[in-house]
């Protein structure tokens, strides 16, 4: 089968033939159809996260927003049957045994595998996953509209669940990319007022279609001054990876308030602990998200109450894609297809 390999970070995809995966008792064969690009490919690839560095394998297949169907499964697999369609997300496995898993958080599973780092991804024609976490696409959302919602819809659908957003709270929104876009349209639900902020007026102009009430561009708005001017914002989502947002997002956030810690730099971010203090403001993060999280938005997308902004391109553009997204030139998301 054809495949993206990495053998070397910081070097190109090597677009290459591979074996075909072979199962065991409980794992499937998914034929991939479209496979979403992360930011946290390209921050794989790279050798940005020294932590998944020492975790990663290499060679190794990326890719962790993956549509397609069952072809082949385990003799002991009853849950899922051939022709099913399915996606797999970053988490690839959990123990269901840990306390983390016991109490629902099994995104943080002290044992957990993960797609495109700790076994083979979706950037590849084949792939295997346990049947128990190849969750099922709901009929009438294709696998275009499906696969980004596996890491980048469910990343963002948990952190604003997890924040308890209510009615007529202002949110602020730092980065409107694959991720941000779908923040837009979940806290659009919500029934928060939402803001935008990004360096690009196009994808602003984005988030204004999608529900956000204003925006702001990052490069010629003074944005704390004008957050300040309403009394700060309740929460802070940032789902850029720039450093620089996340200082920005910390001095708009109202005292009470929280910031969401989504997006990934690869430098450390650190705040004024007076600051903190004095404001009592909530520092919250949020790993991606459980299958429970993953159900709820893969729902409400069915209902067409959220919506990626996709483009097609094919495997073979796969380093091409990877560089487009080091410029921040992806708005919404790209996913990898195969004739």
């Amino acid at each position: 089968m054809k495949a993206a390999v990495l053998h070397e970070f910081k070097k190109p995809l090597a677009l290459e033939d591979v074996p075909r995966p072979s199962i065991d008792a409980s794992e499937v064969l998914i034929r991939v159809e479209v496979c979403g690009v992360c930011h946290s490919d390209l921050h794989i690839a790279d050798g940005d996260w020294p932590p998944f560095s020492g975790i990663t394998k290499i060679p190794l297949i990326l890719g962790h927003e993956i549509a397609g169907r069952v072809v082949e499964k385990g003799f002991a697999v009853q849950e899922l049957q051939i022709g099913d369609r399915v996606g797999v997300p970053w988490i690839h496995w959990t123990c269901g045994e840990c306390e983390f898993c016991r109490e629902g958080n099994e995104n943080l599973c002290a044992r957990q595998k993960i797609t495109g780092v700790m076994v083979d991804g979706g950037f590849a024609e084949f792939m295997k996953a346990p049947a128990s976490h190849a969750v099922r696409i709901p009929d009438g959302l294709s696998a275009v509209e499906a696969a980004p919602l596996f890491c980048a819809g469910v990343t963002v659908y948990r952190a604003l669940k997890q924040a308890r957003i209510s009615p007529g709270q202002r949110l602020a929104i730092f980065g409107i990319g694959g991720l941000g876009h779908l923040a837009v349209q979940l806290a659009r639900e919500l029934g928060a007022e939402i803001t935008a902020i990004d360096t690009a007026d196009e994808k602003l102009q984005l988030a204004e279609s999608l529900g956000a009430a204003n925006s702001f561009n990052a490069k010629s708005a003074n944005v704390v001054k004008e957050f300040r001017a309403k009394g700060g914002v309740h929460v802070a989502l940032v789902t850029s990876a720039a450093k620089a947002a996340y200082d920005t997002a910390f001095a708009c956030v109202r005292p009470t308030g929280t910031l969401l810690a989504v997006g990934l730099p690869a430098e450390n971010i650190g705040f004024p602990p007076i600051l903190m203090a004095a404001k009592e403001v909530r520092i919250q993060a949020s790993a991606v998200g459980t299958r429970q999280d993953l159900r709820e938005v893969l729902a409400m997308a069915s209902k067409g109450k959220v919506r990626c902004r996709v483009e097609t391109r094919a495997l073979s553009d796969a380093n091409q894609v990877m560089d487009e997204l080091r410029h921040g030139q992806v708005s919404g998301r790209i996913v990898l297809s195969w004739p």
